[in-house]
C-alpha cells in the first residue's frame, strides 16, 4: 500500500553536488560547508562530530563512542569503523562484587571504557579524508572559543543534575554552572576553554605530512596529554555515582595506550533489491537484520502503515529480535555469537510463526543450532538516580516539558549522515561522554563515558564484564544498496530504541513508496519490552509507546491486542536522519530528510 502524505514539516533535500542530515542544525551547516571547500563526505563527517561535542554537549562528547558505517567510492564497499572502546584491565566482576555492587553504576567513575570516539574519527580523517587535522577541528576551536548557543535541552540536562555538580561533581559545576551556581541562559552563546586547548594540543602534537600530522594527534591522545590527565584524574578522585555511593575508577592510561580504532566489515542481510548494513553483534545492530529475516514472511506492503497491522506486526518482531540480543549478542573477539544461524532462513521461519493476533508479554530468545538461551539473573533496580541513562532512556516528552525521576532530560545521542558528489557515504551514531555522565576532567575540558553499564555482572553471559572487551553497545549507524549500488545512509539516537526506529523508516520506504522525510515525520512508536541496555537495566513486558498522532482506531486496536499502550506526545519517537543517492534517467540525485522532533535536526544539501 502506497500512501501519499500531502504535507511535510520539511521538504525532503534534493540535489546532485552533496547532502548532509545531522541532529543539529550547526553540524549540518558545517559539514556542508565542508563539501563546498572541496572536502570529501569523511572530511565532512568529522569536522561536524567535533562541532557536535559544542552544540550538543548533553548528548556526546569528547570522551565518548563512536560506530559508523562508511561506503568509500574508491574501495567500492562498506566497512565499519569500530571506535568502541572496551573495558578497562581491571574491570573485572569481582572488583565490582567487592564494592557491593549487582549493576555497573549508570553515572561516575567505575562506568567509563577506553574513549574511543576521537581517536575513531581521526582515523577516518587520516585513511579517507583528505583534509588537514587543523582544519578538521577548526569549527569546533572557534565554537569552544567564541561560543556556541546551547539549546533549551541543554539547560533542562543540566538542571537535573544542578545539584549534584554544586555538591559532588564541582569540577562540572565549575563549567556548567555560573559562580552562584546559576544555569546557562537558554540559547546564550557557551565557551568551553578547556575543550579548546585540549584541541589546539591535538593540532599542534606533531609535524610533518597530513597523515603524520594526524597520526600524531592520536598519539598525544592515547599515549600522550590526553591518556595522562585521564589516569592521573581517575586515580586521585572518589566519584558519587548513581549508586548513591562514592567510587574511584578503574580506567588507566595504560589501558588509553593499548587500544586502538579500527576498521572491520560489517554484518549484512538481503531483503528484497536491498542490502541492509550494520555494525556486528557487539552492538544491537542485528537486531535490525533479525527484524528483517522475520519480516519477510508478512505482507507489509499490504498494510496501512499508521494501521494496528503494520505496528503490531513490527514491534512484535522487534521483542523476538531483541530477545536474542540478550541471550546472544556480545563482543565476538571474546565470545561465540551463533550470528549465521540468527540470521538463517530456517530460523527465521519458525520465529515467524511466534507472532500472533495478540501481543507477547514474554521475553523469547530462540534457540540457535539447538543451543540454549541463557539470561541474566540479575534483578534490574527500580530507580536509575540522576545523570543516568541514555537520555533518550528517562527522555522528557517534547510535549509536557516534564524532566523524568531518573535525571536525564529528553534528547539522545547524535547522528550524522553524509554523501558527496563522489558517492562516499558516511553514517555514524557519536555518543556518550555527554556532560552528566561523569564529573569533567578539568586538565582537559571533557568527562568520560558511562558505556561499561551495559555489562553484566555475571558470568557465562555472552555480555558479561570482561577485561578487554566491548560493551554490546546500544549505538547503530545503518546503511543500505539496493542492486548493489549505494542508496541510503540513516540512523537515529535513542538507546534500545535505534533499532526499532531505523527499521520504521526503511520499510515504510520499501513498503510504502515513501520519500525520506515523509518516513521520517510519519507516526512512529517503540517498545520498552526487553531489558534496557541502561542502569538500572529495567523491562516494561507488553510496553507499546505509540505517537498521539495515531488515529484512535489504531490505539484502540493495538490495546484489544494485549499491548500496554502508552500515547505520548504527538511528535516524541526519533530523530532520524538520512540521505539517500539513486542513479535516475537525468543523472544522479542525491536526497536528505532530518527529524523536525526536538527542533534541532537539519538537512542541507544542493
Amino acid at each position: 500500500m502506497t500512501v501519499p502524505f500531502a504535507f511535510t514539516t520539511r521538504p525532503e533535500i534534493k540535489g546532485t553536488f552533496g547532502v548532509v542530515a545531522t541532529t543539529h542544525w550547526i553540524a549540518s551547516s558545517t559539514a556542508m560547508g565542508v563539501l563546498e571547500r572541496g572536502g570529501n563526505a569523511f572530511d565532512a563527517a568529522v569536522t561536524a562530530a567535533f562541532v557536535l561535542h559544542m552544540v550538543e554537549p548533553h548528548l556526546n562528547g569528547a570522551g565518548g563512542d563512536l560506530p559508523a558505517l562508511m561506503w568509500s567510492a574508491k574501495k567500492q564497499k562498506i566497512e565499519v569503523l569500530c571506535g568502541q572502546g572496551p573495558a578497562p584491565e581491571k574491570a573485572s566482576i569481582a572488583h565490582f562484587k567487592s564494592l557491593g555492587l549487582d549493576l555497573i553504576p549508570g553515572s561516575g567513575l567505575l562506568a567509563p571504557c577506553v574513549p574511543g570516539a576521537v581517536d575513531g574519527w581521526l582515523l577516518m580523517l587520516r585513511d579517507y579524508g583528505t583534509i588537514d587535522i587543523a582544519d578538521a577541528l577548526a569549527p569546533a576551536i572557534h565554537y569552544a572559543e567564541h561560543g556556541a548557543p546551547l539549546v533549551p535541552r541543554v539547560i533542562e540536562t543540566i538542571a537535573t543534575v544542578q545539584q549534584l555538580f554544586q555538591d559532588e561533581w564541582k569540577t562540572s559545576g565549575a563549567l556548567w554552572l555560573d559562580k552562584t551556581g546559576a544555569l546557562p541562559k537558554p540559547y546564550a552563546l557557551f565557551k568551553q576553554p578547556g575543550l579548546a586547548a585540549t584541541y589546539r594540543k591535538l593540532v599542534a602534537a606533531g609535524a610533518g605530512n597530513r597523515e603524520q600530522r594526524i597520526e600524531a594527534a592520536r598519539k598525544a591522545w592515547r599515549e600522550g596529554f590526553v591518556a595522562d590527565a585521564i589516569d592521573k584524574y581517575v586515580a586521585a578522585t572518589e566519584a558519587m555515582d548513581a549508586s548513591g555511593k562514592r567510587h574511584r575508577g578503574v580506567l588507566s592510561g595504560n589501558d588509553m595506550a593499548k587500544w586502538q580504532a579500527h576498521i572491520e566489515a560489517p554484518l549484512t542481510y538481503d531483503y528484497q533489491d536491498w542490502t541492509v548494513a550494520k555494525c556486528g553483534p557487539w552492538s544491537q545492530g542485528p537486531t535490525f537484520l533479525q527484524q528483517l529475516a522475520i519480516l519477510k514472511h508478512f505482507d507489509l506492503s499490504a498494510m496501512d502503515p499508521a494501521g494496528p497491522d503494520f505496528v503490531h506486526t513490527i514491534v512484535e518482531a522487534s521483542k523476538l529480535a531483541f530477545a536474542d540480543r540478550e541471550a546472544w549478542y556480545g563482543d565476538p573477539d571474546h565470545v561465540e555469537v551463533p550470528m549465521a544461524a540468527l540470521l538463517s532462513d530456517t530460523y527465521n521461519a519458525a520465529r515467524a510463526k511466534l507472532i500472533g493476533a495478540q501481543a507477547s508479554l514474554e521475553l523469547r530468545p530462540g534457540d540457535p543450532m539447538g543451543k540454549a538461551a541463557k539470561l541474566t539473573s540479575i534483578k534490574a533496580g527500580e530507580s536509575g538516580g540522576v545523570g543516568v541513562g541514555e537520555p533518550t532512556t528517562g527522555r522528557l516528552e517534547a510535549s509536557d516539558g516534564k524532566v523524568t525521576a531518573r535525571g536525564a532530560a529528553s534528547g539522545d545521542t547524535c547522528h550524522i549522515d553524509v554523501i558527496d558528489k563522489w558517492g562516499n557515504m558516511v553514517s555514524a551514531t557519536p555518543s556518550g561522554g555527554w556532560l552528566q555522565s561523569s564529573p569533567l576532567i578539568p586538565e582537559l575540558g571533557f568527562c568520560l563515558g558511562t558505556r561499561a553499564q551495559m555489562f553484566w555482572l555475571e558470568d557465562g553471559l555472552p555480555n558479561s564484564l570482561k577485561p578487554g572487551k566491548r560493551p554490546r553497545t546500544t549505538l547503530s549507524p545503518s546503511m543500505a544498496l539496493r542492486d548493489g549500488k549505494p542508496a541510503l545512509a540513516f540512523g537515529t539516537p535513542g538507546g534500545d530504541q535505534q533499532d526499532q526506529w531505523s527499521p520504521q523508516l526503511f520499510l515504510k520506504v520499501v513498503h510504502h513508496g515513501m520519500n525520506l522525510q515523509e518516513a521520517i515525520d510519519s507516526p512512529a512508536w517503540h517498545s520498552e519490552h526487553f531489558p534496557s541496555s541502561f542502569y538500572p537495566r529495567a523491562a516494561r513486558p507488553g510496553h507499546l509507546g505509540l505517537e498521539g498522532r495515531f488515529s484512535k482506531e489504531t490505539i484502540e486496536a493495538l490495546k484489544a491486542r494485549g499491548h500496554k499502550v502508552e500515547v505520548g506526545g504527538d511528535w516524541s519517537e526519533g530523530r532520524l536522519t538520512a540521505c539517500g543517492t539513486a542513479e535516475t534517467p537525468e543523472g544522479k540525485l542525491l536526497t536528505a530528510g532530518a527529524n523536525p522532533r526536538g527542533m534541532q535536526g537539519y538537512a542541507v544539501g544542493r
